[in-house]
């Protein structure tokens, strides 16, 4: 007999029941409840995600349609479409957030390094545009005729796991959010692009020991304090120590670095960076990793219900935005496991065909085409009952007598 639930049950056991319901206690999801939980409305919304359901109605009739397999799921009913819509509507979107952290920390203890020599935490971070419609989501409004949220992210390069998110009003400027929102631990090497030049913020991130990358922004005035010895290697043209000298800085500026990179293509690069030590190619790299970021947001776009909602208000939006962020980090979870070379869109599209399928999830992630093991044969006792009244040995021996029918015992009748 199978001894696994559904791929899906084996999913939801990353997240101890014990522990959600703490986290419903603390954001207190629960205060105004009446049957539907904060369980059920999880796994409705985290089935929209792994199995792609366009609408509410599409998740509950999905859920409805495999009723028998859902008692494992841990919920006794499906919500109808109003159960469901109010409680996105109506529940603090809080609680998801809280549910992302702590799988965050447990994706985060088997996730590979960087991969560069140095031991610093390497983050990059950025932002992207959520687009909606205006006349749905007025509240949202960006322009005329659009609307708009942006979805503020900070990557962690040691398995390029998202450890923070931050939804905002798509007219917010990003370095905004990162100097009011975003907080780096002393050491940290983080890398943006030129949408964050902030002169007072780059002082304010050296005076607390955090090293950044990025790209000069054209027009910056600096003055030359030292020209390095450029390395002999392919790529680097210059290496500067300098100073800046605009005049929107609020506290003199500390000793910067200017790197200037040609790629392969012939592309020239100049590097704003305020870490003195690191090799001048290792800088360029790092500013390469950033890439890293953008194939993200594609892949959370492409892969995950987040360019379309099941619900219009505010709450609703970040409900499903924080549920698509727990699936992607299931996701990583889940290829960090295993020892076959996943890619996200594939294993998206397999999970989405085997949800409800009865297989153990490790076996399955390491050898997806290899066909299930075959069940254990389990011999049914038989006994046989011969008319009443009868010499059951003198039946046996006579070739003339019918055959009699065997029936099977009480306990498996």
């Amino acid at each position: 007999m199978n001894a696994f639930c559904s791929v899906f049950g084996q999913i939801l056991k990353l997240f101890p029941r014990s522990e959600f319901a703490q986290l419903v206690g603390e954001t207190g999801a629960e205060r105004h409840a009446r049957g539907f939980t904060s369980w059920q409305q999880f796994v409705a919304m985290l089935f929209c995600q792994l199995g792609r359901a366009h609408s509410l109605r599409e998740i509950c009739q999905g859920l409805a349609s495999i009723e028998g397999k859902i008692n494992h799921l841990g919920i006794g009913s499906v919500p109808s479409k109003s159960t469901l819509a109010y409680a996105n509507e109506h529940r603090p979107w809080e609680l998801y957030q809280k549910v992302f952290e702590k799988l965050y920390a447990r994706c985060r203890e088997i996730a590979p390094k960087h991969g560069f020599r140095f031991k610093n935490p390497l983050l990059s971070i950025d932002a992207t545009v959520i687009e909606l419609c205006a006349s749905v989501f007025d509240w949202a409004r960006y322009k005329r005729t659009k609307g708009a949220v942006k979805l503020h992210m900070i990557l962690d390069h040691n398995g390029h796991l998202p450890s923070f998110c931050h939804i905002s009003e798509a007219r917010k400027y990003d370095v905004v959010v990162a100097r009011e929102v975003m907080r780096f631990e002393p050491g940290t090497v983080i890398v943006f692009d030129r949408g964050y030049a902030d002169f007072n913020w780059f002082v304010d991130l050296h005076q607390r020991g955090v090293f950044f990358v990025t790209r000069l922004k054209k027009g910056t005035r600096y003055s030359v304090v030292e020209e390095r010895k450029v390395p002999q290697r392919r790529g680097i043209v210059r290496d500067t120590i300098v100073k800046l000298t605009s005049r929107k800085l609020r506290t003199p500026s500390p000793l910067l670095r200017i790197v200037e990179y040609i790629d392969e293509t012939g592309r020239t690069f100049r590097f704003l960076t305020n870490n003195l030590r690191f090799g001048a190619t290792t800088i360029a790299a790092i500013y390469k990793q950033r890439w890293q970021i953008e194939l993200f947001f594609k892949a959370l776009k492409q892969n995950l219900k987040i360019k379309t909602f099941v619900g219009v208000s505010a709450n609703a939006l970040q409900t499903q935005v924080w549920t698509a962020l727990i699936t992607i980090l299931v996701l990583r979870y889940l290829k960090l496991k295993s020892s076959f070379g996943w890619s996200l869109s594939n294993l998206v599209a397999l999970l989405r065909f085997n949800l409800f399928a009865y297989r153990d999830l490790g076996a399955w992630l390491d050898a997806p085409f290899s066909p299930p093991p075959e069940p254990l044969a389990v011999q049914i006792p038989i006994t046989w009952t011969a008319p009443e009244g009868s010499d059951p040995l003198a039946l046996a021996n006579s070739p003339k007598q019918p055959a009699i029918l065997p029936s099977l015992s009480p306990a498996f009748s």
